[in-house]
C-alpha cells in the first residue's frame, strides 16, 4: 500500500474510513479497530495494523467476516447484499466463470457439507484459482478438525483483506 492511501485514510471522517475498511473486511469489529489505529504513518503501517487487529479479533468477528463473502461458485450469492465486498468478490471468484456443470455442482455440494460440518461458509482466497482448484481445496479441507479449519479460514480471510487493502484507491 502506498503512503498516498495512508494519507487518504487518515484524512477521512470515522464513518467514511469505516465504510472504506468494510470494503476490505466485513467484520464491523475489525473495521472499527482499524479506524481507531489511525493515523497511519505510511502505507506499510496499514498492513501491520491489519494483522495486529486480526491478532486481537474475537471469534464472533471472524465469523462475521466470513459471512460477508459469497459462497464459492454460487452465482446468486455473488449478487449479495454486502455492498462493501460485492465490488471485488465477482472478480476474485472469476475462476468459476468457465467451470463445467460437474465442478459447479461439486462446489455447491461441498459448500453445503462444509457449512454443516463447521457452521460457517467455506472461505478461500480465490484470486487466481480455477474452480477445479477451489473444489480440490474445499474437498481437502473437509477432513480438518474444527480448530485447524477455523485457523485456515482465518488465514484466508487475512489474505483476502490484504489484497483488498492493496486495491484501495483514493477518490
Amino acid at each position: 500500500m502506498s503512503d498516498r492511501i495512508a494519507n487518504w485514510l487518515n484524512a477521512m471522517s470515522f464513518d467514511d474510513a469505516r465504510e472504506t475498511m468494510r470494503r476490505c473486511c466485513g467484520a464491523g469489529w475489525w473495521c472499527d479497530a482499524m479506524v481507531a489505529t489511525r493515523p497511519f504513518a505510511d502505507g506499510g503501517a496499514i498492513a501491520v495494523a491489519a494483522d495486529t487487529v486480526f491478532d486481537a479479533m474475537p471469534r464472533e468477528a471472524w465469523l462475521e467476516a466470513f459471512t460477508s463473502h459469497p459462497k464459492i461458485g454460487d452465482l446468486n450469492s455473488l449478487r449479495m447484499k454486502f455492498a462493501g465486498n460485492k465490488e471485488w468478490s465477482g472478480g476474485e471468484q472469476s475462476g468459476v466463470n468457465t467451470a463445467d456443470d460437474a465442478t459447479l455442482q461439486g462446489l455447491a455440494d461441498g459448500n453445503d457439507e462444509y457449512e454443516k460440518r463447521f457452521g460457517y461458509l467455506f472461505i478461500v482466497c480465490a484470486t487466481g484459482k480455477s474452480a477445479a482448484e477451489m473444489l480440490a481445496i474445499l474437498q481437502s479441507r473437509l477432513g480438518n478438525d474444527p480448530e485447524t479449519e477455523f485457523s485456515i479460514a482465518a488465514g484466508e480471510q487475512r489474505k483476502i483483506t490484504h489484497l483488498r487493502l492493496a486495491k484501495l484507491e483514493p477518490v
